[in-house]
C-alpha cells in the first residue's frame, strides 16, 4: 500500500506494508539512516521521531498508524529548530557523548521535553529521558546539557 508521510516537512511517498515499522521505512525505505535501531521493542529510545510533535518510538510504530496530516520529524531536522540547535551546542559543550550510538534517540527525547516544558527541574528531566537507555551511561552529563538549555531560556520557542 502506498502510504504519503510528510517527513521534515516534505511529502514522501512509501510503498510499505501498514505494519512495517516507521523505523525501517525511514531507514530501508528513504535512506533516512540517522534514527538508530536499538533493542525493537521501544525500550530503549534509540528510535526516537517526533509525530506531531510528540516523542515516539520508531521500531513499533507501523507506518499505516501515522495520520495523513502527522507530520514526522527525525534527528535529520533536528538543526532546523532553535531547541534542536541549542541542543546540540550543549552536547558538545557537556561532552555528552560517548560511543554516541543512542544520541539521536536522547537529542529527540530533549527536545520534544523543552518544547512542552521549557523549564524542566532536574527530576522532570530525569523522568522524561527515563526511557532512553544510554550503554556508556552518560546520563549526568545529558540531564547538565538539558538543564543549560533551560537555563539558558533558548527552548522558549
Amino acid at each position: 500500500m502506498t502510504y504519503r508521510v510528510n517527513i521534515n516537512g516534505e511529502v514522501r511517498e512509501l510503498d510499505v506494508p501498514e505494519d512495517m515499522p516507521l523505523l525501517w521505512a525511514l531507514r530501508n525505505e528513504l535512506g533516512m539512516v540517522g534514527t538508530k535501531f536499538g533493542c525493537g521493542k521501544a525500550l530503549c529510545g534509540a528510535c526516537t521521531v517526533h509525530v506531531d510533535g510528540v516523542a515516539q518510538r520508531s521500531c513499533s510504530l507501523p507506518v499505516g498508524s501515522i495520520g495523513a496530516d502527522s507530520k514526522v520529524t527525525t534527528i535529520e531536522a533536528l538543526e532546523k529548530t532553535e531547541i534542536g540547535r541549542a541542543l546540540q551546542q550543549a552536547w558538545l559543550e557537556e561532552d555528552v557523548m560517548q560511543c554516541g550510538y543512542c544520541q539521536a534517540g536522547q537529542l529527540m527525547n530533549a527536545s520534544a521535553l523543552l518544547a512542552r516544558n521549557p523549564k524542566p527541574s532536574a527530576s522532570q528531566i530525569d523522568s522524561a529521558m527515563a526511557g532512553n537507555i544510554c550503554r556508556c551511561a552518560c546520563y549526568t552529563r545529558i540531564r547538565d546539557a538539558i538543564a543549560v538549555v533551560a537555563e539558558k531560556g533558548t527552548a522558549n520557542v
